[in-house]
């Protein structure tokens, strides 16, 4: 299908069998040009940034934006690109009436400086759209999300919103959550990390799973610290995650635990942009 309503993926919101994926490719003039015979001139296609594949994707996800919407606004550098996308169409008067909900203190300073208007799940509990990057995608279109550091955030407004969806470039194609061996996200209180920092390494260890503090990145070995003043275990693995909904249980039973990166159910449909076209995945 080359689009699809609203109406038609909340329809399909959470659902937790596993679902048809209908591929549709949108061309994009990336070949060769054809020159006349005896011609000795040439042209190769330009090669895209992994930046241009983001935005080319963020681009197709707008689409599905109507003014009046309640929107939930992702974080990351994809989200960003959405973010900016939607500034200008309200700039130009393409779009009106919309509110987004943002998910992180930065796209919220983000979507402030654009004049987006802005709200709250206290609010508008109930949201038309949310649009967001992903880590990692999977065949069944379940998610890793959170190296950003927004993961409790992000699945408070996506679970709240009617669609759900997800922006991303063809490096995030897996084939188990987990696969792409970088990392899963779980958000820890600060009171006794390192407790659970073992606890949870120990319920994979027989994925070879190694879990590490995030730390703050400015050179320090400060840890890092979320939004909501919690930390982050990074959890890699050797092997992906078998039954992600099994897994999502186990570590959500651990005491201590605010939420994981794993999100699965959520995605309504997936935007993947490659070299060869844009392709929306959908359930």
């Amino acid at each position: 299908m080359a689009s699809l309503s609203l109406h038609h993926l909340s329809s399909l919101h959470h659902t937790s069998t596993t679902p048809l994926i209908l591929r549709t490719t949108t061309a994009l003039n990336l070949r060769t040009t054809t020159y006349k015979p005896f011609s000795i001139k040439s042209q190769s296609a330009p090669v895209l940034s992994q930046d241009d594949l983001k935005k080319l994707a963020a681009d197709k996800a707008v689409e599905s934006v109507k003014s009046g919407m309640v929107l939930g606004l992702g974080t990351g550098s994809t989200a960003a690109f959405v973010v900016d996308k939607l500034g200008q169409l309200l700039s130009t008067g393409e779009l009106s009436n919309i509110i987004g909900i943002p998910t992180s203190k930065r796209t919220q300073e983000q979507a402030a400086s654009l004049n987006i208007p802005l709200t709250t799940l206290d609010s508008h509990p109930h949201i038309d759209l949310a649009i967001d990057g992903a880590d990692e995608v999977d065949p069944n279109l379940d998610l890793v999300k959170g190296r950003g550091g927004a993961l409790l955030r992000e699945k408070m407004v996506e679970a709240a919103s009617s669609a759900f969806i997800v922006v991303a470039d063809d490096s995030k194609l897996v084939s188990g959550l987990g696969g792409s061996g970088l990392a899963m996200p779980v958000e820890v209180v600060q009171f006794c990390w390192k407790y659970n920092l073992v606890r949870l390494q120990g319920l994979f260890k027989d994925l070879g799973c190694d879990a590490k503090l995030r730390l703050a990145g400015d050179g320090s070995e400060k840890p890092y610290v979320t939004d909501n003043g919690n930390y982050i275990v990074d959890l890699y693995f050797k092997t992906p995650i078998k039954d992600g909904f099994a897994a999502g249980k186990e570590i959500s039973a651990l005491e201590g635990v605010v939420e994981h990166g794993l999100f699965l159910g959520m995605a309504t449909s997936v935007i993947i942009a490659g070299k060869t076209g844009v392709e929306v995945m959908t359930k």
